[in-house]
């Protein structure tokens, strides 16, 4: 003869496995992105711009840096905009050659990029700018060079540093984005 204790746990079992399941859909953390705030690079470059605020200013530490290559790091997204420039009439460097290079480096992303868009502008100063848009899992979301075609070619690309998957940080992204272009529509070659 069944108890009524187990009587109860058959009734509450056979009452339980007829709810269905319905899975919750994935949450993403809240990321606070600040106003956009600029100032502008010391005149200690051939080339001055206006970059954020929240970022720092650091030299490029990598073995082949240049004296003018930098980093506009952002402590807070662990991203950084990777600037190298090159002063090609001093240097004897084809013109031809710098783009070329500019465009492999990008182009190195391929392998993961779902598209790479190529935009091609002028700067408020004049300046002939090209800019690449890559989308998918790429550690470079966007990349551009800046050039007066006669003697300075400046490039810059933005890379995260972190394992965070790229629609996770599609806000993030975006912002440095637009820093980047603020940086590409106030930059001024000055030697």
């Amino acid at each position: 003869m069944i108890s009524r204790f187990n009587y109860l746990i058959f009734v509450f079992i056979l009452f339980s496995c007829t709810e269905e399941f319905i899975p919750k859909p994935k949450g993403f953390n809240k990321i606070d992105l600040p106003q956009h705030q600029y100032q502008k690079l010391e005149k200690k470059h051939p080339f001055v711009f206006d970059y954020s605020i929240y970022a720092k200013v650091l030299k490029d530490s990598s073995w082949m840096s240049e004296p003018h290559w930098i980093d506009i790091y952002y402590p807070d997204y662990k991203c950084n905009i990777q600037i190298t420039y090159k002063d090609f009439q001093v240097k004897n460097k084809i013109f031809d050659e710098l783009i070329n290079d500019a465009h492999k480096l990008t182009n190195k992303h391929n392998i993961r990029a779902y598209a790479i868009d190529e935009i091609s502008a002028k700067t408020p100063k004049g300046y002939h700018v090209t800019m690449f848009e890559l989308s998918g899992e790429v550690p470079s979301q966007f990349q551009f060079y800046v050039t007066d075609s006669a003697k300075h070619f400046l490039r810059g690309a933005l890379y995260f540093r972190t394992a965070i998957k790229n629609d996770s940080l599609a806000p993030v992204i975006e912002y440095m984005k637009a820093d980047a272009k603020q940086l590409i529509n106030s930059i001024e070659f000055v030697q």
